[in-house]
């Protein structure tokens, strides 16, 4: 039952060449970096990944987009990261983009084991009638389209036929976690790792706190040890090391002032 691996190293040291990864994270908030710079300093690639979105600020996901390790990015978001926007319109990455409603829920089926679902999200776009450049050619023409998806009525409303999300392996980071592998998330980093880690077959987890088993309430648990396989202990400077991407400060006059 003690699902603790020594290093990050070793804990990725059996992803393959051409792994499909589940990754958490939403921006720079709950991104399992040190797993992702173990990953590339092993230097796996051809990888397939779905997560939110590809990393930002040369954090994340984008340290494997940069060095050309991912082939394949399913994801909701691009934003502001201008690599992958480069590399999509050149033709040297597939994306799929899914509404992120709807990329969580795949994610959660996955893990749940249900293989399909319907959702009226898409209905009346590309994302149900197919058309969404997957891959583009380089010269602005479109390589790869998606597919056509099925519709159905239900209660008079259309729905389109989803497919849960299954993968090699998922990585996430928690801020607490047991050596049975109970996970407890922190406020906004929660977001999509708990989906994360249900998908993946084998789950490695970060952690900035490693607890005994007991020590973690079972009403507190966010993410129950079945989802995961593996738990790597970050160091203090590791679990203290968060970037903010975009930082907000107000003047104190702007801070005294009430609007009337």
């Amino acid at each position: 039952m003690d699902k603790v691996v020594a290093t990050a190293a070793e804990a990725v040291a059996d992803v393959p060449e051409g792994a499909s990864l589940a990754v958490g994270g939403f921006g720079l908030s709950g991104v399992p970096n040190v797993l992702i710079q173990a990953l590339y300093e092993q230097g796996t690639g051809s990888l397939s990944v779905v997560s939110n979105n590809c990393g930002a600020m040369e954090s994340g996901l984008a340290v494997l987009l940069a060095a050309g390790r991912i082939a394949r990015v399913t994801g909701s978001y691009i934003g502001a990261n201008k690599e992958f926007a480069r590399q999509y319109l050149a033709g040297e990455l597939e994306v799929e983009m899914i509404p992120q409603g709807t990329l969580a829920e795949r994610l959660r089926a996955g893990g749940a084991g249900i293989p399909a679902f319907f959702t009226p999200a898409g209905v009346g776009t590309q994302v149900a009638d197919g058309g969404l450049p997957w891959r583009y050619d380089g010269s602005g023409g479109v390589a790869l389209a998606s597919p056509p998806k099925e519709v159905r009525e239900f209660d008079g409303v259309e729905h389109v036929l989803e497919h849960g999300i299954r993968t090699d392996f998922a990585l996430v980071r928690a801020a607490r976690g047991d050596r049975h592998g109970n996970l407890v998330f922190n406020k906004s980093t929660r977001n999509f790792n708990p989906l994360a880690a249900m998908a993946g077959r084998v789950t490695i987890a970060e952690v900035e706190e490693l607890v005994e088993p007991g020590e973690i309430d079972p009403d507190a648990v966010h993410l129950p040890g079945i989802f995961v396989q593996r738990v790597v202990a970050l160091t203090p400077e590791q679990a203290a090391d968060k970037r903010i991407e975009q930082r907000t400060v107000s003047t104190p006059a702007a801070r005294g002032t009430v609007n009337g």
